[in-house]
């Protein structure tokens, strides 16, 4: 992942259309992008590591978002 745009994030106007079964998988990717780079972060592989920042906001975002459309995440 080179940069931002690599991470694929989406709006929150188009979160919000999303079915209750896509937003958890996208939650799932986020999730799953995040720890491969804290892993690369751990291991000094990352130079870029702003995008850590913006991955866990975005994960914020989705988590917020679920809450407001009452959407089970368990």
């Amino acid at each position: 992942m080179k940069e931002l745009k690599d991470l694929k994030l989406k709006d929150a106007k188009k979160l919000s259309e999303l079915s209750a079964a896509d937003f958890k998988k996208e939650l799932q990717d986020s999730e799953k992008k995040l720890f491969t780079l804290k892993m690369k972060l751990e291991t000094e592989e990352l130079k870029q590591t702003h995008l850590v920042k913006y991955l866990r906001r975005y994960i914020a975002k989705l988590n917020t978002i679920a809450s407001e459309k009452w959407i089970k995440l368990s």
